[in-house]
């Protein structure tokens, strides 16, 4: 059966083959006849998952065959292997014993520096797989590349430990990307903008690995040291991007006021940026900082807060100049609070709308896949989100 066949006719299909009468199959499902003609004619949609559920184990077949695919999950991601290239990458020591290139030459500054570029291009577009294949051999050589040269190598090594801290949080491992980013601030030490630029992929890591405390401290240390030197834009959206993250915290450890004051003086900062720009690989802006008040308002409880600020925040015209990473990130933090304010249906929306921005955000994050099941499990749970479930091996379990 292919999967442009209609659902409804479908349940006809398997039906027939089960040798039951609508009638039969009405009372199996507690159901009226006339309620499962209008099904298998297409009249009326089942946009239930409990009801697709139940017409599954009434049909004794899976939920996927319904759905037309084959129910053995599809292998989405090689992002075990591809992790631990990373940690031997991050784990040599070759710079330190005096051996950088290890057989090697160092490769050219500024090829160097175009990779990482291309680098930090692939994470923002969310192309995860690809980039956790560069990643090991893009470290390996930004660590050669400053071991030959510290000062013309120095920016590249912290920007590529940078990113590779921030796709680290997104894959779940926020011990390795703590690794990361202490080696960014290490290399970055002495230089302020260098040092608020690692700083910011520090409060991730330590925000991720449960030290929201830590990760407040220092972000909003960082913020304000950087502040203090001339307000150009770069430093500017540093600063900004510092208290955001500063924001997070506090709003992580339930520090509400503190949450609410970094984000006002995230804000002013924002006004001065504009929106558009992405200094420093921040994407710093009003809508960034808008975006950022539906997180802390998310991790506060606020779900009505939280949603209200999402619908005003992606009719700015700065929600489409945001990287498809920043958009599709937001999108499973507004699940999170459609889910907590009891509206599957709202969750399985933006769960569909991330998928279509950046598909990787969903299918290679464990917290954007224990949100999709969080969705599946819910007793008003959208059919619309069982085929991405099905695809991802996502179950309701």
């Amino acid at each position: 059966m292919e999967s442009e066949v209609p659902v409804g006719r479908r349940v006809a299909y398997w039906r027939v083959r089960r040798r039951m009468s609508q009638q039969v199959f009405a009372d199996r499902l507690g159901k009226s006849k006339s309620w499962v003609d209008k099904v298998e004619r297409g009249v009326r949609t089942l946009d239930k998952v409990s009801t697709l559920r139940d017409i599954a184990a009434a049909l004794r077949i899976d939920q996927a065959m319904l759905l037309g695919q084959d129910s053995r999950p599809v292998e989405v991601t090689t992002r075990v292997e591809g992790v631990e290239s990373i940690r031997a990458a991050l784990c040599a020591y070759d710079i330190a014993f005096d051996r950088p290139t290890a057989g090697r030459n160092p490769p050219d500054g500024a090829a160097l520096a175009g990779s990482v570029a291309h680098a930090w291009t692939s994470y923002q577009l969310a192309r995860y797989p690809p980039l956790i294949g560069l990643l090991p051999g893009l470290v390996a050589g930004a660590q050669r590349g400053y071991a030959r040269e510290p000062q013309e190598g120095r920016v590249s090594l912290v920007e590529a430990y940078r990113f590779t801290a921030s796709l680290l949080v997104k894959l779940g491992e926020s011990e390795l990307g703590w690794l990361a980013a202490d080696r960014a601030m290490s290399v970055a030490a002495g230089d302020p903008v260098l040092v608020a630029a690692a700083t910011v992929q520090l409060g991730q890591v330590l925000r991720a690995g449960g030290r929201a405390r830590e990760a407040g401290r220092a972000t909003l240390a960082a913020a304000y040291r950087i502040g203090q030197g001339d307000p150009d834009p770069a430093r500017l959206s540093l600063c900004g991007t510092l208290l955001v993250q500063a924001a997070l915290a506090a709003a992580r450890h339930g520090d509400e006021p503190a949450a609410a004051a970094r984000l006002d003086e995230a804000a002013d900062l924002a006004a001065e940026v504009g929106d558009g720009h992405d200094h420093q690989h921040t994407g710093f802006g009003p809508t960034a900082v808008a975006l950022a008040g539906v997180t802390v308002a998310v991790e506060s409880g606020t779900t009505d807060e939280a949603i209200a600020r999402h619908e005003e925040a992606v009719e700015r015209a700065g929600w489409r100049w945001l990287p498809p990473e920043h958009r599709a990130a937001h999108l499973i933090d507004v699940a999170r609070a459609y889910l907590q304010d009891a509206d599957p249906v709202g969750a399985g929306r933006v769960l569909l709308e991330a998928d279509r921005i950046a598909p990787a955000e969903v299918r290679h994050r464990p917290a954007a896949r224990q949100v999709l099941a969080d969705t599946l499990r819910h007793p008003d749970a959208p059919t619309t989100i069982l085929a991405l479930a099905a695809t991802l091996g996502v179950t309701r379990g």
